[in-house]
């Protein structure tokens, strides 16, 4: 299971911190990533890290001001995010799948992250 925490509002210029915890399993030679979906739109690809290793890796939109990052223990995961702005606003999910595989099959339940502008 996959417990995501830590949404909120804030006024654009400010940070968010989520979280995902991870249990039940595991979750050794995987990833963990977030995902965000706006209203009316797709869900998209947010960032996501290798738990053993930690390459992280970001969607441009998100590069320079959203940080992803392995707690401890290691089946916790951080998504800081800095200098928000209107257009992050969304639902953020977390999901986990194995590092050699293209398919996330664990997600957890989302977590509202709205920016006022």
């Amino acid at each position: 299971q996959l417990q995501a925490s830590g949404g909120g509002t804030v006024q654009a210029g400010g940070s968010l911190r989520l979280s995902c915890a991870a249990s039940g399993r595991t979750f050794s030679s995987y990833d963990m990533g977030w995902f965000r979906q706006a209203p009316g739109k797709e869900r998209e690809f947010v960032s996501r890290i290798r738990l053993d290793g930690g390459s992280q890796y970001y969607a441009n939109s998100v590069k320079g001001r959203f940080t992803i990052s392995i707690g401890n223990p290691n089946n916790t995961v951080y998504l800081q995010m800095n200098s928000l702005k209107p257009d992050d606003t969304a639902v953020y999910y977390c999901a986990a799948k194995r590092s050699f595989s293209v398919n996330w099959n664990y997600w957890g339940q989302g977590t509202q992250v709205t920016v006022s502008s």
